[in-house]
């Protein structure tokens, strides 16, 4: 039985492309993942803040914030985990009722690591006028 020329050809693709995609899957650097501790304290006293949303987005290489992301929250003791982190930059924001929001970026490089954030209190608003010696603006009659 002879196969015509198309078919011959179509069908010794079909067995070349899984030869190809098992090599390329081999040079592939293994993706490597992190687990990641973060505790949650108060700044002025050290003591935990509890159920502090954590909210964890990774970052692009164009410094930009990818899709996707998840939140935790903190325990009693102001602690949550995650593991399966891939390494890279990790963008964490930290929202809790009292405190001013937190965000920074972390480079995630090791099988496991330790985050500790400290939440401040909210600053009081500033203004020119609680000076002593200034008056008040006074309004246009």
């Amino acid at each position: 039985m002879k196969m015509p020329g198309p078919l011959l050809a179509i069908f010794a693709a079909l067995l070349l492309i899984p030869t190809l995609l098992v090599a390329g899957d081999q040079n592939k650097p293994a993706g490597q993942s992190s687990a990641i501790n973060f505790v949650v304290i108060k700044d002025d006293n050290g003591k935990p803040v509890r159920n502090a949303a954590v909210i964890l987005h990774p970052v692009g290489r164009s410094g930009k914030q990818a899709k996707g992301g998840f939140e935790l929250k903190t325990d009693a003791e102001g602690k949550t985990e995650s593991d399966g982190i891939p390494y890279g930059l990790l963008r964490v924001q930290v929202i809790a009722p009292g405190f001013q929001t937190f965000g920074n970026d972390y480079t995630v490089n090791q099988p496991e690591q330790n985050i500790t954030i400290r939440l401040k209190r909210p600053q009081d608003q500033y203004t020119i006028y609680d000076k002593p010696g200034s008056s008040q603006p006074k309004d246009k009659q």
